[in-house]
């Protein structure tokens, strides 16, 4: 039996049993057979399909992710070197066309803390651009939060790194042009598109005449030679 399918097991059952729902009540919630959830609890959860995994968790107001690992924390740095290669290609571009920018700009409000990976300006309309860099794409849920977050506390921010108060806060969230996280974003298309009604060509046409707010997600193709592809 697998260490960490027997853990996941264990904390289901104290869920469950913390919720007061039987094994049955729980398929039902989640949307699974119980004999799905019978698996889990027995720490055979490598025998369960992950969707099924996370609705089970979900159901219960938990979370179930993977955690992948390489030679130690090797895969940490290759996806740190993906990040910083696909965050300089976007400062290399948006500077282009006459923005202000700054990158990993740090914040702390009333106990909201984070950094914004992108920060621009553009000085002659006074729009803002907050720019989150995703190499990989975890929960879209989470992502969208925290860039709320910094859109919401934007005109601080802004103001703090460049002493200027914009006019406008836009929001950018940008990818690496890759199939699987194209694939992750078009299953969640309308949901998306709800919070980023713009795409990439949209985007680069609104660097040029940034006149009003933008909400767009941008896939970025020109990779930074610091990227180890």
């Amino acid at each position: 039996m697998n260490a960490d399918d027997e853990r996941l097991g264990q904390l289901l059952h104290l869920l469950r049993r913390e919720a007061r729902v039987t094994q049955r009540q729980l398929g039902r919630l989640a949307q699974i057979p119980r004999e799905d959830v019978m698996r889990i609890e027995n720490g055979r959860a490598g025998q369960v399909r992950f969707e099924r995994l996370r609705a089970v968790f979900d159901a219960l107001g938990g979370r179930a992710r993977v955690s992948a690992w390489w030679n130690g924390a090797a895969a940490d740095r290759l996806l740190d070197q993906r990040h910083a290669g696909v965050l300089e290609a976007a400062l290399r571009v948006v500077a282009r066309r006459t923005f202000l920018v700054a990158s990993e700009v740090t914040f702390s409000d009333y106990g909201e803390r984070g950094s914004v990976d992108l920060l621009g300006l553009h000085e002659a309309t006074g729009m803002a651009l907050i720019g989150e860099v995703k190499a990989s794409i975890g929960s879209l849920e989470e992502t969208n939060r925290v860039l709320d977050v910094k859109v919401r506390l934007g005109a601080k921010i802004t103001r703090s790194r460049f002493g200027v108060s914009p006019q406008a806060i836009s929001r950018v969230l940008i990818l690496p042009e890759d199939r699987t996280i194209r694939r992750v974003i078009a299953a969640h298309a309308a949901t998306m598109r709800s919070i980023y009604p713009a795409d990439s060509r949209q985007f680069r046409a609104w660097l040029h005449h940034p006149a009003n707010p933008i909400s767009a997600i941008w896939f970025l193709s020109e990779v930074a030679p610091s990227d180890p592809r």
